[in-house]
């Protein structure tokens, strides 16, 4: 029986006094109280949130999506040219068909706006799980990364090419570019909130100056007949129809960072008003549909109007319409007034991608790696992680000159990745509820793993910027597991049933020597040795662990069950994950008037591993460590129990 579930026994739920530095709240003086104050990531994820209808979210979610608007008409031409209308179907096509019943899935398994990299951790348990989560969180990471820089390069190339803006900036856009990136820290280390109403704000008129735009741009093609047959000549020029669709469907990958948009539409789910599971994911669907024409909408008419109007010599690269072919035409067919307009417009949706791309890292980041032990403490805290997050939106942008065009291959190869992990978790989801939809989520994943392996291909850039945030983030929760490997690891203790809750209290405040053993069988030998070689008056206190099969998790609440045995007590702990942080908090908690602890005499650096990844190892030097580390950071009145390091 679990004490949690039984309000009647005396259960020693989170103890008073056993923290540890990790956990305590740090002082708020000087600069380090500074970034401190900035608050807590990992505790602002269970506050309430207050939801909106999921029509006003959408633009919550549109501000990633819809601001892809302003560099993919232009980065669609330079890949594609006179063939970018086909290729932007065929985007579409694996908008719809693809990506959208596939978040579908998503958001009726992660309904807490968990996301796909949370739906494949629950379906993939141990370190090979593990492993894999942290490699999405470096894809991740560089999806969010690059839409950042790459947002705010294009923000940084709408102000110098505009008449009225380029006589105060010049041409600095690479200093312009870092210019917004600071300007987003600074937001943030104030204590930015992401709000359904600014985003509302900033989307809905961004969308409608595209719709004058693209509406004028057809006005302007109806007008001048001779648009088509110039188009047909360029199209036949490149061969037939079936010649077409193939160049088309190799272009295509090329195009896929107009895919983004899924994963933060099932991130925003706690804030969608609606009866949880049902009406949550109901409406949540609403909203990932109802963006998905939109965009779908924009993107055909932006690819057909840009390809019929916009010249060759003005999409290239360096060319007035490069990353900006929408506002060219802006500025081109309705004057510089109105394309000031909308290039105000562009940089502030563009602006406001970046800060969401930043909330979304400061969302993901302390949901994972803390949890896994493979985070330092200052990485819940925002004003740090924003601080660490602008070092390397810096170099990014100094890396790739603040090049639109330079970031796409990353930019997609991240998306697309995420596109993947969210088509194989939904297959992998389906096929374990025997659902026949898993054998289309697994056709599903095959378009998305061939669009990835065609993007890193034509650009290898993409994924060799993700496999060094990959690299870094698997380097970074190596070294924070090896340094977090002393931490007491337990959050609370529950016990097995009414008389261990009862025996517990014979056993606490020096009564009893604590003596942790191997396996049963070795109680009798031992405390034969103890009292032959020790002057030892009082029961032992047997302690054995035993660990769960999932030893990849950092914390636990283990199950605690006590007896008498003879003049001794036996106390037998599970559902554990380490052997020696666990035996170092029940001694916190019993406060023995000794410890004896065996030493294995086996391979250090095997040990070493064992402890790492297994939670077992040389127990009693671990528990000597653990202990040690403790009492030197927590004042204590008392007399510390003794500890004597035995042979085993």
């Amino acid at each position: 029986m679990d004490a949690h579930a039984n309000p009647n026994l005396d259960v020693p739920g989170p103890v008073k006094g056993i923290e540890t530095r990790e956990s305590a709240e740090p002082s708020n003086t000087g600069w380090k109280g500074w970034l401190h104050r900035g608050g807590r990531l990992d505790q602002e994820a269970t506050h309430h949130h207050e939801t909106k209808p999921w029509y006003q979210v959408l633009w919550l979610t549109g501000v990633d999506y819809f601001s892809t608007l302003g560099y993919q008409p232009g980065i669609a031409l330079l890949a594609a040219g006179a063939i970018a209308p086909i290729a932007t179907t065929i985007l579409v096509a694996v908008t719809l068909a693809c990506a959208l019943p596939i978040y579908a899935q998503v958001a009726k398994r992660s309904f807490a706006g968990q996301g796909s990299i949370a739906l494949l951790e629950n379906l993939l348990h141990g370190w090979w799980g593990k492993i894999l989560v942290l490699a999405l969180l470096g894809f991740a990471a560089t999806d969010f990364v690059i839409t950042m820089t790459l947002s705010a390069a294009d923000a940084a190339q709408h102000a110098v090419e505009n008449p009225f803006i380029e006589p105060f900036v010049g041409h600095a856009r690479l200093e312009l570019t870092l210019g917004l990136l600071a300007l987003l820290a600074v937001v943030f280390l104030m204590g930015f909130q992401e709000a359904i109403g600014l985003a509302t704000f900033v989307a809905i008129p961004y969308l409608l100056l595209n719709a004058v735009v693209l509406g004028r741009g057809f006005v302007e093609v109806a007008h001048h007949p001779e648009y088509w047959p110039n188009w047909r000549a360029a199209l036949d020029a490149k061969g037939d129809f079936t010649q077409l669709m193939i160049a088309s469907a190799l272009i295509f990958p090329r195009l896929a960072l107009g895919l983004s948009g899924f994963e933060t539409g099932v991130s925003v789910m706690p804030l969608i008003t609606g009866q949880v599971p049902q009406g949550r994911v109901s409406n949540t669907r609403k909203l990932l549909t109802s963006a998905a024409l939109i965009m779908s909408v924009l993107l055909l008419c932006s690819s057909f109007v840009t390809t019929l109007l916009v010249p060759p010599d003005a999409y290239k690269t360096g060319g007035p319409a490069s990353g900006r072919a929408i506002a060219w035409l802006a500025h081109k067919y309705l004057g510089s007034g109105f394309g000031t307009v909308y290039d105000i417009s562009t940089i502030l949706i563009l602006w406001f991608a970046g800060a969401s791309a930043m909330a979304g890292l400061l969302h993901l980041i302390p949901r994972y790696l803390p949890r896994f032990g493979m985070a330092p403490r200052w990485v819940a805290y925002a004003r740090p992680l924003v601080l660490l997050l602008f070092s390397i939106d810096v170099i990014v942008t100094l890396v790739f000159k603040a090049d639109v065009e330079a970031q796409a291959g990353a930019y997609a190869t991240g998306v697309l990745v995420l596109m993947l992990s969210a088509a194989f978790a939904a297959a992998l989801a389906l096929w374990q509820e025997s659902k026949p939809l898993s054998v289309y989520c697994s056709f599903v994943a095959l378009v998305f793993l061939y669009t990835l392996v065609e993007n890193v291909k034509e650009r290898p850039d993409g994924l060799i910027i993700s496999s060094v945030f990959i690299f870094l983030v698997l380097s970074f929760s190596t070294i924070s597991r090896l340094v977090r490997s002393t931490e007491l690891r337990v959050t609370e203790l529950s016990f097995a049933d009414a008389e261990s809750a009862e025996l517990w209290k014979n056993v606490i405040n020096k009564k009893v020597h604590l003596v942790p053993v191997r396996s049963p069988g070795m109680r009798s030998r031992k405390a034969a040795e103890i009292r032959k070689y020790y002057s030892v008056s009082g029961p032992l206190a047997f302690v054995h662990v035993n660990l769960v099969d999932n030893r990849s998790e950092f914390v636990s609440r283990p199950i605690l069950a006590i007896k008498r045995e003879h003049d001794n007590y036996v106390i037998e702990i599970n559902q554990a994950i380490a052997v020696a942080n666990t035996i170092a908090y029940v001694s916190e908690l019993i406060d023995p008037k000794s410890i004896f602890l065996g030493l294995s005499r086996k391979n250090l650096m095997s040990q070493a591993f064992s402890f790492l990844l297994f939670g077992e190892g040389e127990t009693g030097l671990m528990v000597y460590t653990i202990l040690l580390r403790y009492w030197e950071w927590t004042p204590y009145d008392d007399v510390r129990p003794l500890i004597f390091l035995m042979s085993d």
